[in-house]
Parts: C-alpha cells; sequence; structure tokens
C-alpha cells in the first residue's frame, strides 16, 4: 500500500451501500483519481462537509496495487464554495466547473495549468457575479485541451478579422470569415474577439474590477462551450443551467 496526501478538488461524489461514497477527485499531483470514502455520509470527523463538489482540500488516501479505487482516510477543508453565499447563478456556474472537469481529464494524468486554472476562477465566483469566470474558465481549458482554433483568422482563407465579426458552428472546428461561414453559423462580435485576446494573455484578477453583466461575451461562452460540447461528443448539463439563466 501507498498512502498519499495531496491537495484536490472534490468533482463529484456517489452513493454506495449504506454510508460510503465513491468520490472523484482532481489532485495536483496524481491528476483525476476515483476512490471510496468508507462510511462518509455520516463521519464528520473525517470528512465534514468536505465532499461538496468544488471544495478544494488536502487529502488523506491510500493506494492499493491492481486496486482501481484507492481509499480516502480523511480529506480536510482548505477552502469550501459554501464560505460563501450560493444562490442558482452561482451554484450553476460551479457545476459547470465540476462537470467539464470531470468529463475532460483523463484518470491519472496530473494537469497542474488546469488545477491552478480552476483555483483562480474559484476565487472570482462571488454571489451574482459568476459571467467572468464562467467565460475565462471556458475558454481557457479549451485552449489548456489544445481545442482552441486560432480566434485572430479565417480557418479557411487565413483573413485577419481585424475589427470584423467571425463565425462559429457546432459541427465543425475555427472560425470563419462572412465569405466563408456555414449555414446556420453563430456570429461572435468583434468585442467578443477583442475579449478573448486579452482573457488569453491575463489573468483573471486584472478583469475582475471591469464589469460583466451577463450581456458580455455571451456568445464568446457559447463559442467555448459549444468547442467542448463538441470535442465530448455530448451535451453539458451545466451549459443548460447556464444558457437558462440567460448568459
Amino acid at each position: 500500500m501507498i498512502a498519499h496526501q495531496a491537495e484536490a478538488l472534490v468533482l463529484r461524489t456517489w452513493p454506495i451501500h449504506e454510508a460510503d461514497q465513491i468520490v472523484s477527485l482532481f489532485t495536483r499531483d496524481q491528476g483525476k483519481l476515483k476512490g471510496v470514502a468508507k462510511s462518509s455520509a455520516k463521519s464528520r470527523k473525517r470528512f465534514g462537509g468536505a465532499l461538496e463538489p468544488m471544495t478544494y482540500v488536502l487529502a488523506s488516501y491510500v493506494e492499493k496495487p491492481r486496486q482501481e479505487l484507492v481509499r480516502i482516510d480523511s480529506c480536510e477543508i482548505l477552502a469550501s464554495p459554501l464560505s460563501a453565499p450560493v444562490d442558482y447563478a452561482r451554484a450553476a456556474a460551479l457545476a459547470f466547473f465540476a462537470e467539464v472537469l470531470e468529463e475532460i481529464l483523463p484518470d491519472h494524468d496530473p494537469q497542474d495549468s488546469v488545477f491552478r486554472l480552476t483555483l483562480a476562477a474559484l476565487d472570482h465566483t462571488p454571489a451574482g457575479q459568476i459571467w467572468l469566470p464562467v467565460t475565462y474558465f471556458g475558454l481557457w481549458i479549451t485552449r489548456l485541451m489544445g481545442w482552441m482554433p486560432d480566434i485572430a483568422h479565417c480557418n479557411v482563407c487565413s483573413r485577419l478579422f481585424a475589427g470584423e465579426a467571425a463565425y462559429f458552428n457546432f459541427q465543425v472546428d475555427g472560425l470563419f470569415c462572412a465569405d466563408h461561414k456555414h449555414p446556420a453559423s453563430r456570429i461572435l462580435s468583434p468585442a467578443s474577439l477583442t475579449t478573448a485576446a486579452h482573457i488569453l494573455r491575463a489573468p483573471i484578477a486584472a478583469l475582475a474590477s471591469e464589469d460583466w453583466p451577463r450581456t458580455r461575451a455571451a456568445d464568446l461562452r457559447r463559442f467555448a462551450q459549444q468547442a467542448l460540447e463538441r470535442h465530448l461528443e455530448r451535451k453539458l448539463h451545466a451549459v443548460a443551467a447556464l444558457i437558462q439563466l440567460g448568459g
């Protein structure tokens, strides 16, 4: 047996037996892994509220040879999403982060840049102010996964957008100029293209002082969300909740 202690983000849990749970953890050192937390549904001493999705914890777990699931012995809360008010919008944003990570991350593949991105997004997700972190996380996770197309040029003719709108379509990768857009394409405004370039060269803290109403960069969020869903080949439940909120 090998004992580990690692920083981790709780992604989701599944109940098994009477009080046990399977927990999906995104650890900084070993990437995503799943483990059994025995009696976690009733043991407040070892777990308390530490298994809420998107809780940042110091997890102690034991790895056994030839066993897929680790044994999670305890989780110490480092930062909890429940330490600040949770309205419906904030819950939808947290669910978006958790679902994306659960779906895109391979098991046992450390992704420190993704881990740091998620912590930064969580630090800037107060109640009622979700559109910056949702936009920032969606765009950057697409880039870190290698799914971000060139956002400055047409995918067909390499035309520089330079103050012009671009177009995107759920069925294909890339952005297109007006001359080469696909049927049923959606528009990505010049303002949102500028915002995208800003996001990709600045930390989220540098953007936090700006005004981020739900109408700002809504087309950019949808572009990133569609890219994620296209590569995952499934719809994300949390995206539907965010769309219902008008963003």
